[in-house]
């Protein structure tokens, strides 16, 4: 599978995510043309993390030995495995996704999170139509709000980490649906 090009951008200021800004000490947005238009946010959001590169689940483990000593939760791989669960239609808020609490959703938008003691990260996955200037599109948006200095130290490897990881799972949106493909 060929990944498709990912680019830096703004966030969505209609998305629901737009309202979690205020107050972050990081957020970022990608955006990536879609093949699949009338797929819903969250069967994006699940095809990307089925799609994960293995070279993100590595990262994952290797983040997660290393928080444990901090008593941090270990989050497991980000990639979606077919053992999490429910299929995308069946999720409600509160039903895990991946490693992430499902949050809300809607056919345009889906909000994922996640809290520990350090930080409170919530993830958007926002379907955004064709225009005359752009074909149909997903913006993946980030947003973290710290809860102490420990997450404040998190943040310093993390934050870079997560600049290369976003947009590498993000490239992976027009994949098969899961239980489709092989994982790269």
């Amino acid at each position: 599978m060929t990944p498709t090009p990912v680019q830096a951008c703004a966030v969505p200021a209609d998305s629901a995510i737009a309202r979690l800004l205020p107050g972050a000490f990081f957020h970022d947005a990608w955006q990536v043309a879609v093949d699949h238009p009338e797929r819903t946010a969250i069967e994006h959001l699940m095809t990307t993390l089925a799609a994960t590169p293995r070279w993100v689940d590595v990262a994952m483990r290797l983040r997660n030995r290393v928080v444990v000593c901090f008593g941090l939760k270990n989050l497991g791989d980000l990639g979606l495995r077919p053992t999490h669960g429910q299929q995308p239609l069946s999720q409600h808020p509160g039903d895990r996704v991946g490693i992430f609490t499902l949050r809300s959703r809607s056919d345009d938008e889906v909000l994922v999170e996640d809290d520990d003691k350090h930080l409170h990260v919530v993830l958007s996955v926002r379907r955004l139509p064709a225009d005359a200037t752009q074909p149909a599109r997903i913006v993946l948006t980030t947003v973290v709000h710290l809860h102490n200095l420990l997450g404040r130290l998190y943040m310093l490897p993390v934050a870079p980490m997560h600049r290369l990881i976003a947009p590498a799972v993000l490239a992976r949106v027009n994949a098969p649906p899961p239980g489709h493909q092989a994982r790269h």
